[in-house]
């Protein structure tokens, strides 16, 4: 057997549930949770931050029983939100589900480069914003690092992970102590409220990107599931991973308004955590949480360019994308998709250079790209569920398909609430990439659309065309 080929040998190596665990919580824990004291402040007080996460947890809690009833019901789909998306809808659906999955993987590790960047340059200059020639080189160089690290093989990486993991939750768990043991009752009741002008609903909508970012990820165990020990593995990984990450997302929000007043939370710069616990404990307390930041990043980083990896290896030897993007190497590792997942991170990087609100824009994409899949697979499940409803338990049955069903509209909500804008940028590209669909069709000797998919086609074309419109006259700007 050569070092690289597109193989579809079963995988050489495997995981356990716990380790695919620590592939949801490496995904999610990241970035987000380091700001969601000064984003949740600058909307809403205790009481709208409560109803936020019970309605983002609820809604997450619900989509993650589906990724775990899909993965018991339909052990063979085993490229996550990909193969769920082609199985109910499509070809090109799924081709849409793991392109924009990809995409959306992509653009946040552009953005987690950045913000490592920006992070350190509070003591190196040269670095400024993370957007300065300076910070890109060094962030490239990091890139390729973590290149070869990946390359290297899935236990390795899994490792690494794990360790990474562990590392991250630590800080997070000390930050939520020692605001525990310095917390003003006072002031936290002062912060009951938010903004008494502002509605509870538009206060609470104005957090829910924040939680969309932050939740991107709880699909984790599936979209490795490849390697899952066994499968009842993945819907219980996703599920405790799901729980550990509410947990401290929840915690870290709510604490943060027993120490300072809103106002002063809101006024933090970011991350909002360290101003939070600089407070508590003084001037070193900024810099255990940059320091925390940055092994948190890492990690997410890690976490994401595996699963964007896998994403593209369930869809290249689905014939949906093109031969190249299904070659693994020695160590079953997709490397042709991860070496074009890492040219576009590298080449997203020299954007940087010349973007003005790069960071907002991306973060922001990112989130309406992996919506699209999320929707896709709570459709699927609700799809799924009412097929299955005859089989088993009636009123086993009739939950399934109520949960798909609240997912299902929780998503789409999700996705008006992200704004119009960035379901219409994301669609700008995803058309675009639509040729690697038609090559890889082409090659198959195949058609490129089924009739249903043409029209899905001419959808996306129409919000690529409008995107395009609406950049060229200001109505979106950058």
């Amino acid at each position: 057997m050569t070092d690289e080929t597109a193989s579809t040998h079963a995988p050489r190596t495997t995981v356990s549930m716990l380790t695919l665990s620590s592939f949801v919580v490496g995904s999610m824990v990241g970035a987000g949770v380091f700001s969601l004291p000064g984003t949740f402040a600058a909307q809403t007080g205790v009481f709208g931050s409560l109803v936020a996460w019970l309605v983002a947890g609820a809604g997450m809690f619900l989509l993650a029983l589906v990724f775990q009833r899909l993965a018991q019901r339909r052990p063979e789909l085993d490229a996550g939100v990909y193969s769920y998306a082609r199985a109910g809808f499509g070809r090109y659906a799924g081709f849409l589900s793991a392109f924009g999955y990809w995409a959306s993987a992509c653009a946040g590790n552009v953005l987690y480069w950045v913000l490592i960047m920006s992070t350190v340059g509070a003591v190196v200059p040269a670095l400024g914003d993370g957007d300065t020639p300076v910070a890109v080189a060094v962030s490239s160089v990091a890139l390729w690092v973590f290149f070869l690290l990946v390359r290297r093989g899935a236990r390795e990486a899994a490792a690494v992970n794990r360790i990474v993991s562990v590392a991250k939750v630590l800080p997070i768990a000390v930050f939520v102590f020692l605001c525990l043991f310095a917390f003003d009752p006072a002031v936290f009741a002062a912060n009951l409220s938010g903004d008494a002008s502002m509605p509870m609903f538009e206060q609470v909508r104005g957090t829910l990107l924040l939680t969309v970012f932050a939740f991107i990820g709880i699909e984790g165990a599936s979209a490795y599931s490849r390697h899952a020990r066994r499968r009842r593995d993945i819907g219980r990984a996703t599920v405790l991973g799901y729980l550990s990450v509410l947990a401290i997302f929840v915690s870290v929000t709510i604490v943060s308004f027993g120490i300072l007043p809103r106002d002063e939370i809101a006024a933090l710069p970011q991350p909002s955590v360290a101003g939070v616990l600089e407070a508590v404990v003084g001037p070193w307390g900024a810099v255990f949480v940059g320091i925390a930041l940055i092994v948190a990043v890492l990690g997410a980083y890690l976490s994401w360019t595996l699963m964007a990896a896998e994403i593209l290896l369930g869809a290249a030897r689905d014939g949906d994308l093109p031969p190249v993007f299904a070659r693994t190497n020695a160590h079953d590792v997709p490397v042709g998709a991860l070496t074009m997942s890492t040219l576009l991170v590298q080449a997203l990087l020299v954007v940087v250079l010349f973007a003005a609100h790069a960071f907002d824009v991306a973060l922001n994409l990112t989130s309406a790209l992996a919506l699209i899949p999320y929707f896709l697979t709570a459709g699927f499940g609700l799809r799924s569920a009412w097929a299955d409803r005859r089989d088993g338990p009636r009123a086993a049955s009739r939950i399934a398909v109520v949960v798909a069903a609240l997912a299902t509209g929780y998503t789409a909500f999700l996705l008006y609430a992200a704004g119009g804008e960035y379901v219409l940028l994301a669609m700008l590209i995803l058309v675009p990439g639509t040729i690697l669909f038609a090559i890889a069709r082409r090659r198959a000797g195949a058609r490129v659309f089924a009739l249903q998919e043409w029209v899905l086609f001419a959808l996306a074309l129409a919000g690529a065309v409008a995107a395009v419109v609406m950049l060229t006259t200001g109505a979106i700007t950058l």
